[in-house]
């Protein structure tokens, strides 16, 4: 069991009560500048309060270098559009790169950030899940003995767990506990397929033929929601009396279509849509049924092919897609009938939890200083739960 969560907008007035006008600067400024390794794209930002406002502190010698995985994942567009707010807030200086999902680029920002005068990194690991990796930038950190703060991604195993979180004492993780999306995804598929069963069930066999669009090889959160999102989903129908959902394709013993970039793309679930719906159609009797995916960009993917088709345009052809995130693109498609639902990933929670993990490094405390109120790991004490929530509509 984890420790007792606090709702994510306790973070938020945390952050808020202890921080405002934290920073000792003039106006806001917003420069762009290329690291050394030729691929950042970021902006440098200083001061961020008024004076009015900095009467609380001074957290003018924080330099805050921030890595995102790729600014071309919408989820991470929106986590970054937060925390940007929130360190504008605190009044530091911080600069973010885009690593373009590359791990040698991600390393030599980290090296050219270190290397002039970066005194915090906050870290959206590329190469998720890989010890190897995480342990790297943890021992650069180290090296200049500064914190890094990882979030998002996971930097470890299951079976490693703890390995690189434990290895430094200024480090720590804000993330998601990875199952819990795949858990929720299945409860409301289940639930939403017991209470439509005939209208899904095209034709009329008494299973549900379902496709899986997987984001990521070898990611905790893609295997987690890969793998739950059909379990739970099977067990809520089970005990309503339902046969289990059956793939689409009995030819594919993985039961998914993977993006091979690893990008979590629109683009590759539109194109395996289509591909599929090529030989899986309703002239062919063997329609897919239901596509369960494991972000929104993939939804939003697979709507695309099916509207090519005539699905999911506002009459009765209707296929059931879901997916997780909750961006403001998936609620839009949710909103317009053309998406059942998805799951909240918490960008603003994520973001305020980093911030206030960014005032503990940048004032001198501890990195984990008065985060009891948070959902943290038993296993690992520096690893910080983010929770989901679903989303059909309404929040």
């Amino acid at each position: 069991m984890k420790k007792k969560v606090l709702a994510a907008f306790l973070c938020a007035a945390m952050t808020a009560t202890m921080f405002a006008g934290c920073g000792g600067g003039d106006d806001k400024k917003d420069d762009s500048a290329n690291n050394a390794a030729g691929n950042e794209a970021g902006s440098e930002v200083a001061g961020g309060a008024n004076e009015e406002e900095n009467q609380t502190g001074d957290l003018s010698d924080a330099n805050v270098a921030v890595f995102y995985y790729t600014y071309a994942d919408p989820y991470i567009t929106s986590v970054r559009t937060a925390l940007d707010a929130k360190l504008d807030g605190l009044g530091v200086k911080y600069q973010n790169y885009d690593s373009n999902n590359n791990q040698t680029t991600q390393n030599e920002q980290i090296d050219t950030a270190i290397q002039t005068g970066a005194n915090l990194l906050i870290v959206n690991i590329v190469t998720s899940s890989s010890v190897e990796s995480s342990q790297a930038v943890v021992d650069k950190a180290s090296n200049a003995g500064i914190p890094v703060i990882f979030f998002n991604r996971s930097v470890e195993d299951d079976k490693s767990e703890g390995t690189v979180l434990g290895s430094y004492d200024k480090c720590a993780f804000v993330g998601t506990d990875a199952p819990e999306a795949g858990h929720m995804q299945g409860q409301m598929i289940g639930e939403y397929l017991v209470e439509n069963y005939d209208k899904v069930d095209l034709n009329k066999d008494g299973k549900i033929q379902y496709a899986m669009m997987m984001g990521e090889l070898g990611n905790a959160e893609a295997i987690a929601r890969t793998q739950f999102g059909v379990e739970d989903a099977n067990k809520v129908l089970t005990e309503a009396g339902k046969e289990e959902l059956e793939y689409f394709d009995a030819g594919n013993a993985s039961k998914y279509q993977v993006d091979q970039t690893g990008g979590w793309s629109a683009q590759a679930a539109t194109d395996y849509m289509t591909t599929n719906l090529a030989q899986y159609n309703e002239g062919n009797n063997n329609m897919i049924e239901l596509v369960i995916c494991n972000n929104d960009s993939m939804a939003e993917g697979v709507v695309s092919a099916l509207s090519d088709k005539g699905y999911n345009t506002g009459d009765d052809k209707f296929i059931p897609v879901f997916g997780v995130d909750a961006t403001d693109s998936a609620k839009q498609l949710i909103a317009d009938g053309k998406m059942v639902g998805t799951i909240k990933q918490d960008a603003e929670g994520m973001a305020d939890c980093i911030a206030f993990l960014t005032e503990n490094c940048a004032s001198g405390k501890e990195i984990m200083d008065g985060t009891d109120s948070y959902n943290i790991s038993e296993a690992v004490s520096n690893k910080i739960f983010i929770p989901y929530a679903t989303y059909t509509g309404e929040e």
